[in-house]
């Protein structure tokens, strides 16, 4: 009888697991099914060049039932209304599908909330974490470049995905250089991060100094440990420090776990985050395991205003791989390996990009970390997108050794 695999989400981590798994079992022995609510793939990373209108989301994202059905795994276009881990039992609102195992690759829930006024469609504020928030932001920076004023870029307390602010704030000097616009428009960066290129992760090597060079030959003012506290229409309020003047508003949220995760007695934490394993398995539940940003992972260190634990495509494909080899393993009746997770990624910063390298993420690190800067990187980061969407459009997995 085939074991059964059911993966919840569609986005790196549910790939790269469901390819992964269907590249050392064929169909019969391993029958794999993949949920998700959205019928398309999104390369979520190209979500800031949607946001200032270099990219529209056609271009970063296809359809998942083809190259889903090339590896002869189903697909199910439904919204996960329930988890039964007893029952080994996935519940969408039109059935159920029964697992050996189950992988939660869910993703996150932006948790606007958070920071009153942080919309974008209940309030002033902006984030690019989704693609319906990207388009509306792209809205929101041409009726900026149309009637230019002050802007603020960063982060809420809390965040975890504080790159993307930074490279916002590149992208949109960048933008308005070329239309003969910044003077016009104040940019200020704040950031919960205790130094500027902490990022969850404590920093690397000389990444600090390279941001604070770069924000400051730009004239973007910043605030490190900021707490955002509120938006208004015209400001971002900072706790213990006086509200900074603003027409427009990007603040990247925190973020928390999908309700269904959430409401599921003894899968996830308070915050909804599922405790997993160096396997990443589930530390009480058989079968359970979880990949991406659904995965709980304690700060890197305290800080004066909060800052979680980096979660990245790159480090979703590994955890994915990593989890996907285990059930593998499991299934041929041993255990698999295991690695500390390492981060690569290319920052736009929109002239140029910079390329950087830690291993592993949590500090003390086996390597020093590497921090590049050229203009190189900028076309590599784009050439790595269409490469990694050309690949998965056709069922392929793409190799990494890039990161992203």
């Amino acid at each position: 009888m085939a074991v059964r695999v059911v993966i919840v989400g569609g986005s790196f981590g549910g790939l790269t697991t469901a390819f992964e798994l269907r590249h050392r079992f064929g169909p019969d022995r391993l029958l794999i099914t993949v949920i998700a609510k959205d019928r398309r793939f999104t390369f979520i990373p190209s979500l800031t060049w949607v946001a200032t209108g270099t990219r529209s989301v056609d271009k970063i994202s296809f359809e998942l039932a083809a190259p889903l059905a090339s590896q002869q795994v189903a697909f199910v276009q439904e919204t996960v209304i329930g988890i039964d881990p007893d029952r080994k039992l996935v519940v969408t609102g039109r059935g159920e599908h029964p697992y050996d195992f189950l992988v939660v690759a869910t993703g996150h829930r932006s948790a606007n909330e958070a920071v009153p006024g942080l919309g974008p469609f209940d309030g002033p504020g902006h984030s690019p974490m989704s693609v319906a928030e990207a388009v509306e932001l792209a809205s929101a920076v041409r009726d900026l470049i149309r009637d230019p004023g002050p802007v603020v870029v960063g982060a809420a307390p809390g965040a975890s995905c504080i790159g993307p602010s930074y490279e916002l704030a590149f992208e949109l000097d960048h933008l308005l250089r070329r239309r003969k616009l910044r003077h016009r428009v104040p940019i200020t960066f704040v950031t919960p991060e205790p130094f500027l290129g902490h990022m969850g992760m404590g920093g690397a090597g000389k990444i600090r100094q390279l941001l604070e060079g770069a924000l400051e030959e730009r004239d973007i003012d910043y605030h490190t440990s900021a707490a955002v506290t509120k938006i208004t229409e015209g400001a971002v309020e900072l706790g213990g420090s006086v509200p900074v003047p603003s027409r427009l508003s990007i603040i990247i949220p925190p973020l928390a776990g999908v309700p269904v995760v959430a409401d599921t007695p003894r899968l996830a934490n308070l915050k909804g985050f599922i405790p997993v394993d160096s396997h990443y398995r589930h530390a009480s539940l058989d079968g359970v395991y979880a990949v991406g940003v659904a995965v709980a992972f304690a700060p890197v260190a305290e800080t004066a205003v909060p800052v979680n634990f980096p979660k990245t495509g790159h480090m979703t494909e590994q955890m994915a791989l990593t989890a996907a080899r285990d059930i593998a393993a499991r299934i041929e009746g041993h255990e698999g390996e295991t690695a500390e997770l390492s981060a690569r990624c290319v920052l736009d910063m929109g002239d140029r990009g910079v390329y950087l390298a830690v291993d592993p993420v949590r500090p003390p690190r086996n390597r020093i970390p590497t921090v590049s800067e050229g203009r190189r990187w900028i076309y590599v980061k784009r050439a790595f997108e269409r490469a990694y969407l050309w690949h998965a459009k056709r069922g392929r997995s793409l190799p990494t050794s890039l990161g992203w």
